[in-house]
């Protein structure tokens, strides 16, 4: 199963986050399919850049994303609700 979630990257205290499509096998951080986007909590408002056209493309192929990333699909509008 391919899942789409975050791998984080930033240093102690300073989170920053890849939103990887990955193997649901493989360790958390460990080798990833493809990356997607960012998400940056610290800056205010929060930075979410995701690429679109990649994120769709991995959902229409059956993508699972985490409960986390689903909300920053939503957010950057690559998710519509239901």
């Amino acid at each position: 199963m391919v899942k789409i979630r975050l791998n984080r990257i930033g240093a102690h205290k300073k989170p920053f986050y890849r939103i990887v499509v990955v193997d649901s096998k493989k360790r958390q951080n460990g080798p990833f399919v493809e990356n997607i986007g960012y998400y940056n909590p610290l800056k205010e408002p929060s930075l979410i850049s995701i690429d679109n056209d990649k994120a769709k493309k991995w959902l229409d192929c059956g993508a699972q994303p985490t409960e986390t990333v689903k909300k920053l699909l939503l957010k950057a509008g690559v998710l519509q609700t239901a």
